[in-house]
């Protein structure tokens, strides 16, 4: 098998992984970036953006590009395109990174999502508290993410504090949606329209971080697991997507309600590097090289993701809990910073909630 170079537009801790999981594959990794301390910085070459022709110099250098975020420029991605293959498409990026235009998406599939309208003034603003009925959300159109960009309205005193903290962008209002949980669906296509499924992950957040997923999520119906399998290939022969793409869900007792999807390798598939044959990271890198998918399924009867936020903690603990497995992405502590992940596998659902128990005070730690 020839090596390939894969170029990723950042270098965080998702372009770590993946440069992890395809090294082994004969796969070399080219990252863009400002960044020269980041957390793929040892994995592979940087180029920075900034140097005298960076941009031309990373598109030479590599076969085929990808990127971590759902945040990267459009026009940057629709350039590289005229000159190397890039995966996910712009058709991927621009809707995932418009919530409106997201969640127009969904609904021409028939994929269920919560209410909206549009809201471009303060009278459009008070037109969907008519329309939806408190409580609503609020949000940014583009650029929120780990629930930011967007304001809980309770009240119409909460929508004018609401409109002073976010009403000069363009914005989305969302009736509320009643949940008894959040999910997740991960999922990869590759160039040939193949495309397979990763297990149900329950999503437990906190200050709008997600801190735990549990896979896989108990208690689902058959009728909600195909559901939810729908919704994802769907949308990924709709895009014409290569690469994974995350959908996040609500649980709701008619159903599943589509929030929002992400065309990359998801926070929530985390667990997949211990607990699946292949890993989200792994099957994104075989399918933007054309290699073949690999499984989806889970190795380990249960498996779960815990986020190291702000603070490492105590490591050592869990390097001495046999069933743990520790990823540090050599970031430096900060507050609400993901700076690693611990993951863990166990036989029985008892096993798994008594590892993640044992982990309480080092999630407490890397906390707040």
């Amino acid at each position: 098998m020839s090596i390939k170079r894969v170029g990723v537009i950042g270098s965080g801790q998702l372009g770590r992984m993946m440069a992890l999981a395809g090294t082994p594959l004969n796969v070399e990794f080219v990252f863009y970036d400002e960044a020269t301390l980041s957390p793929s910085s040892r994995l592979g070459d940087t180029i920075k953006p900034s140097e005298p022709d960076g941009l031309n110099r990373f598109i030479q250098s590599v076969d085929v590009v990808t990127y971590e975020s759902e945040n990267t420029d459009v026009s940057l991605v629709e350039h590289i395109s005229r000159l190397k293959p890039i995966y996910p498409g712009t058709e991927s990026l621009r809707k995932s990174q418009h919530r409106l235009t997201e969640k127009q998406a969904f609904r021409s599939l028939g994929i269920e999502t919560a209410p909206f309208c549009a809201v471009r003034s303060y009278q459009e603003a008070l037109d969907a508290a008519s329309q939806l009925g408190y409580p609503f959300i609020l949000k940014t159109t583009t650029e929120g993410y780990d629930g930011k960009g967007q304001a809980l309205v309770k009240t119409s005193s909460d929508l004018s504090e609401a409109w002073e903290q976010l009403g000069d962008k363009e914005l989305i209002a969302e009736g509320f949606v009643r949940f008894t949980r959040e999910l997740s669906i991960i999922a990869v296509r590759d160039a040939k329209g193949n495309t397979k499924t990763y297990p149900l992950a329950e999503n437990e957040h906190r200050d709008g971080i997600l801190r735990v997923s549990r896979v896989p999520a108990q208690n689902v119906s058959l009728e909600k697991q195909k559901q939810a399998e729908r919704y994802a290939t769907e949308m990924l022969d709709h895009l014409g997507h290569v690469g994974v793409l995350t959908i996040e869900l609500f649980d709701t007792e008619n159903g599943l309600v589509a929030n929002e999807m992400a065309p990359r390798v998801h926070n929530s598939g985390h667990w997949s590097i211990e607990g699946a044959y292949c890993s989200q990271f792994e099957n994104h890198v075989r399918a933007i090289c054309d290699l073949p998918l690999g499984s989806t399924e889970a190795c380990h009867p249960f498996s779960a993701m815990i986020n190291v936020i702000g603070r490492h903690g105590n490591g050592n603990q869990v390097l001495e809990t046999p069933n743990q497995f520790l990823h540090y992405y050599s970031k430096s502590e900060r507050a609400h910073r993901k700076i690693g992940h611990i993951n863990t596998i166990a036989s029985s659902i008892a096993e798994l909630e008594e590892s993640i128990s044992s982990l309480q005070s080092f999630i407490e730690e890397s906390g707040e």
